[in-house]
């Protein structure tokens, strides 16, 4: 498990290393991790280190004092190092020896044309403007500097202007190539990603308590995958409802159907007026024109495609009145912002899966800012688990950390995704796993069948891996769903 601490989590644990180990050891350490990924940076962008240029953007926190150390290291390598001082009265003064001592440059005139070339020739920036400390976005003269910057930008700890622990961009910001974490991963890290580009962690001794906020790694959900052992049938390996579609919308109990069925080996029972087309799809499906006439199911998906009128809702009222966990998604969740007693106080699990629009419409508020806390307060208030759809997605169950999921891009932001999920889903709440986790694990092999499916291009010979990324459409990212999940589980399994 990955764990994202926050700026006061990691101050406590700091306060406890800096009783432990020599006054200057937790910077050293940061600032030679720093350089040395630094180093590697210009040796694969460059093809080496010495004669290279490289330019510190220093504030007046630690981060600037780790970026100064790495200066100094760098420079000691033979790179061409210049600092520019954005707070020259309150730099890391031992830091700014150690450049001197090594021969590096020190700048305090932002703004003229020494500081333009010194940016214009550098083959790397390093930003070491704020810290955890930070909040809120950059100050004029430090954007005005971060504006002209070309050249790949290395991040101390996090790229500067980001909050650390909400991943807000609120205004002018740094769009690191690389950020360089100290001791702990911070939660901009994953709210945050496509502001600090490559992760690098280097560890400082830090050992901060569980954090609030955590992923599963790829083995862990390849791990909790269900697949069948010697005494499986399609019964006992669960047996999950879906009732999703309509005449406006067919393609919803499609692709929510065809998805569930991709994600498990177990049965799915379709109920609802899209059985032609669904069976058309996936013969497997087990069809019936209503929830009371579909059979037995272990868990149910309702909603994707379903409308919002009366009939609907008295379907939804059906589902919920059931024992065991349902997933909302898409109109169900519509209809639940008129109706919310009828999840609230269920026996069995339900998950709500909205994206920030339909958040919107269930709490009357915009998750904001602090997304973490947002989804936190809905699944407690209504004893929920739920999933708040993102680069980043974020599940809740009402106690207990969120899990959170960076999706590595965004190429799954395309109609009919969300159908997709839901029936991933909806799957592995059949088997019993825990409901967080099945939406945890869900989100992860949905964003992963998204990547797959944007970097693989239709050839005359099918589909061929490795092309450059492109837009996909739901059913694009649904034929990748088996894949996806056999790249996880070989995680698992270490094949």
């Amino acid at each position: 498990m990955r764990e994202f601490h926050t700026a006061d989590e990691v101050r406590a644990a700091e306060a406890v290393l800096f009783e432990q180990v020599a006054e200057g050891v937790p910077m050293q350490r940061a600032a030679y991790g720093l350089a040395v990924v630094c180093a590697a940076e210009l040796r694969a962008r460059t093809g080496g280190v010495v004669g290279r240029r490289v330019c510190l953007l220093v504030g007046s926190g630690d981060n600037g004092g780790d970026a100064l150390w790495a200066g100094s290291m760098l420079r000691r390598r033979g790179a061409a190092v210049t600092a520019l001082l954005l707070a020259p009265e309150k730099a890391h003064a031992k830091g700014l020896a150690a450049l001197r001592a090594s021969g590096g440059r020190v700048m305090t005139d932002l703004f003229g044309d020494e500081h333009r070339g010194a940016l214009a020739d550098a083959d790397l920036v390093v930003d070491g403007i704020v810290g955890i400390s930070g909040r809120g976005p950059l100050r004029p003269d430090a954007a005005r500097v971060v504006a002209d910057i070309e050249a790949p930008i290395v991040a101390a700890d996090l790229p500067s202007g980001v909050d650390p622990d909400t991943g807000d961009v609120s205004g002018p910001a740094v769009r690191a190539d690389v950020t360089v974490s100290f001791g702990a991963l911070k939660p901009v890290h994953a709210l945050a990603a496509e502001h600090c580009g490559r992760i690098e962690f280097v560890p400082i001794g830090l050992a901060p308590p569980p954090a609030g906020l955590r992923a599963l790694e790829p083995g862990e959900v390849g791990a909790l995958w269900p697949v069948p052992d010697a005494r499986a049938d399609k019964y006992s390996q669960g047996v999950v409802g879906v009732c999703a579609g309509s005449a406006r919308y067919p393609g919803a109990g499609v692709l929510c159907t065809s998805a569930a069925v991709a994600a498990t080996s177990g049965m799915v029972r379709y109920a609802g007026s899209g059985a032609d087309q669904v069976l058309a799809r996936s013969p497997e499906v087990v069809a019936a024109p209503a929830v009371a006439e579909t059979g037995r199911v272990q868990a149910w998906v309702f909603g994707p495609g379903s409308g919002t009128d009366d009939a609907a809702l008295d379907t939804l009222r059906r589902v919920l009145a059931s024992d065991v966990p349902v997933l909302i998604d898409a109109d169900g969740l519509t209809m639940l912002a008129q109706h919310p007693d009828l999840v609230r106080g269920r026996s069995a699990p339900t998950v709500l899966t909205p994206h920030a629009g339909e958040f919107e419409r269930l709490t009357g508020t915009a998750p904001g800012p602090d997304r973490v806390g947002a989804v936190r307060e809905f699944a407690s208030r209504w004893g929920v688990t739920a999933l708040l759809k993102g680069r980043a997605t974020l599940i809740a169950a009402p106690d207990g950390p969120v899990l959170v999921n960076e999706a590595g891009g965004s190429w799954a932001a395309t109609a009919g995704a969300g159908d997709v999920l839901s029936g991933i889903i909806g799957a592995l709440l059949s088997t019993g796993l825990e409901p967080a986790l099945a939406a945890a694990a869900g989100t992860r092999a949905h964003a992963l069948a998204a990547n797959l499916a944007a970097s693989t291009a239709a050839g005359s010979a099918g589909l061929v891996v490795g092309s450059a990324p492109a837009p996909i459409s739901a059913d694009v990212l649904l034929a990748q769903v088996r894949a996806a999940i056999a790249v996880l589980r070989a995680q698992a399994t270490g094949e």
